[in-house]
């Protein structure tokens, strides 16, 4: 019994981390009210959450009988032993899909298409570029040992990536985009150990992993793409925001 509770306030706190990613709140009135060509700026506290999540990764890293790992896999074998899915296959892109639908239907982004698109694709090549490294040095066996390619869990961490992605362009406009997002991802990192193909610690690392490498593409990126777009709707922001106040 105590073992299946803690397995469940695990999961629990996996498909809840989209609320812990809420320390970027605190932010909100500062983002909506920024202008298009603002570059972010690192701050220490956004560092809390990705690191925290890779810090557990690793703290959950034993496979010993006793181990959280090896009693998440227990437990699963013992309920759900032939359960498959292709779900998080899919789901680990839709937030990237979601946010571009978005725009296509006329929801205007925080960045607009060829810088949003610029910071797309270097978040996108740290995540694979860290998941492809570490998986050719690390070599840790899957729980279905099928491939030594399990730490940390490539699908998580694109999902947790695109998910931060999405957070960052709408959640400005849309402030319950962020718990949308990373529901969307908790619930890939959650497939991957329900179809045996990772353990909790190659979840919770890939979700910190993916979720700073995108953070890392937008703190770096210089914004040099279509300068004159941006000013146009700073200065539009600007009209509405005197018509506001007066």
């Amino acid at each position: 019994m105590i073992r299946r509770i803690k397995i469940l306030i695990l999961i629990f706190c996996c498909i809840n981390l989209a609320f812990a990613q809420q320390v970027d709140s605190l932010d909100f009135a500062k983002e909506t009210n920024s202008l298009p060509s603002d570059r972010q700026s690192l701050k220490i506290k956004k560092l809390y959450v990705p690191a925290g999540l890779m810090l557990a990764g690793v703290a959950f890293g034993s496979k010993g009988l006793e181990s959280l790992n090896s009693e998440i896999v227990e437990e699963r074998n013992e309920h759900l032993l032939n359960f498959t899915s292709h779900l998080d296959d899919f789901l680990q892109f839709s937030p990237i899909v979601t946010a571009y639908a978005l725009d296509a239907f006329g929801v205007k982004s925080k960045t607009d298409l060829g810088n949003r698109t610029a910071i797309l694709l270097k978040g996108e090549v740290l995540t694979l570029g860290s998941v492809f490294v570490m998986k050719s040095l690390i070599h840790e066996n899957r729980p279905d040992s099928s491939n030594s390619q399990s730490f940390p869990s490539g699908h998580t961490a694109q999902a947790f990536a695109a998910a931060t992605f999405l957070s960052e362009e709408y959640k400005g406009r849309f402030p319950w985009m962020p718990y949308a997002a990373y529901g969307v991802a908790s619930t890939v990192g959650v497939f991957r150990m329900v179809n045996n193909k990772h353990y909790i610690s190659d979840v919770l690392f890939g979700a910190g992993l993916g979720i700073l490498s995108m953070k890392v593409a937008y703190w770096t990126h210089q914004y040099k793409w279509n300068k004159k777009e941006r000013h146009e709707q700073a200065y539009q922001q600007y009209i509405k925001n005197e018509k506001m106040i007066y």
